[in-house]
Parts: C-alpha cells; sequence; structure tokens
C-alpha cells in the first residue's frame, strides 16, 4: 500500500554543527555525526527535502506511514519543537537526547509528563491516561479487556492523583515516577550510549519492552 500524504509541511531547518549539539546533550561529536546520517536516512525516505515529515516518522517506527497511533504523534509533535510541522536536524538530537542512558531521570519524567498531557494543559486528566495506555497496548500488539483497562487506569491514576483533585500535576507526577521507576522503562535507549555510522534503524522501542509494558500492567 503507497502512502496516503497530508498536508505538506515546509522544511527550513539545515545541518547543524555538531561540536554545538555535542555540547548541548550527552552525545559526543562523533556520535552526533552518526546521528547525522540517521537523519538522512529517515528524512530522506519520501519527502528527501532535509527535514524528517510525520509520513516519515511513521514509516521508520511502523514500516507503515499509513498506521496511525497516538503515541507516535505524541512523540513526533515533542521532537517537533519549533511546530512547523517538521523535525529538523538539531531538534531530532535534542529530541533524541532525552532516550540517551545518561540523561537525567528527572529529565525523563518530565518529557514523560508532557507525552502523557495530551491538551497541554499542564494537568494529565484520568482520559488523557486512558488514551495513552491504550495507544501503548495497541503498540504493542496487547489486548486488555475494557474491564481491565479501566481497572489499570482508576489504579494509576488514584495512586499518582495524590491530591485527589481529579488530575495530575508535574510534582504529583514526578512522587509517582520516581515510585514506578518502570515508567520510564521506554525513556530510555541502551544503545544510543555507543552510535557509530553503522547504527542499524530508527527504532523507538527495544524488542525486550513488550513484555516490559505487560509486566508493568
Amino acid at each position: 500500500m503507497g502512502c496516503i500524504f497530508s498536508r505538506r509541511a515546509v522544511c527550513t531547518g539545515g545541518y547543524e554543527d555538531s561540536i554545538v549539539l555535542a555540547s548541548e546533550t550527552s552525545f559526543d561529536v562523533r556520535e552526533v555525526e552518526a546521528l547525522y546520517e540517521l537523519f538522512k536516512k529517515v528524512s530522506g525516505s519520501i519527502f528527501k527535502d532535509g527535514c524528517i515529515h510525520r509520513e516519515e516518522f511513521q514509516l521508520a517506527l511502523f514500516r507503515n506511514c499509513n498506521k496511525k497511533n497516538l503515541f507516535a504523534d505524541r512523540i513526533f509533535d515533542l521532537f517537533d519543537v519549533k511546530h512547523n510541522g517538521v523535525i529538523d536536524f538539531g531538534e531530532f538530537v535534542r529530541a533524541l537526547n532525552i532516550f540517551h542512558p545518561d540523561t537525567p531521570e528527572i529529565d525523563k519524567i518530565a518529557f514523560a509528563f508532557r507525552l502523557y498531557d495530551l491538551r497541554q494543559t499542564g494537568y494529565i486528566e484520568r482520559e488523557e491516561l486512558k488514551e495513552m495506555v491504550l495507544a501503548l497496548l495497541h503498540e504493542s500488539d496487547l489486548y486488555l479487556s475494557e474491564d481491565l483497562v479501566e481497572i489499570i487506569v482508576d489504579k494509576t491514576f488514584g495512586e499518582a492523583d495524590a491530591k485527589g483533585d481529579g488530575r495530575i500535576d508535574e510534582e504529583e507526577w514526578t512522587v509517582f515516577v520516581l515510585h514506578n521507576p518502570a515508567l520510564l522503562k521506554n525513556m530510555t535507549l541502551p544503545y544510543l550510549r555507543d552510535i557509530t555510522y553503522t547504527f542499524p534503524s530508527f527504532v523507538m522501542r527495544s524488542e525486550s519492552e513488550d513484555s516490559d509494558l505487560a509486566e508493568l500492567y
């Protein structure tokens, strides 16, 4: 099946100096240069204009540019710091840095909070949590009954909403995640510690993480 393209965003980014990017992230210069080779591969898969479009991001994740997934869409939106519909190289490196093993845990927690805050209100509401749980289960090809999903969401939300006001703020989220570190397992990609020019492919989840998700819930 061919790709169904949305209205094409305009790419205005370019190559950023590897020394500058290395100084701002956990990557060294050699690793930034290796990431550029990866970036060129992904950004040239469909449009070939020097930026990663949403369809290219989907293709890299799922080998199918038409597969829609809330988790992938949220990751793309958070990578797209300039909110112009594409990911340039600087955004790519700085965003991948959050998944680096050496990135402070508190930064990963903050990123995860923004990931779950679907409506960008500064709070995670119950329905947002449920939407993300369903998206993660779908991505992992795990099926749970509606009743079991509701039990998971109720239990998780009840524990995280320490103030009992029907929403989770960033402080509550931080405390909750620190007590449940398994929630950050998909926020660390071990192979980012030692990237080479033979970096295999753009994969957001390791093969073991599907079983980790099942164990978590």
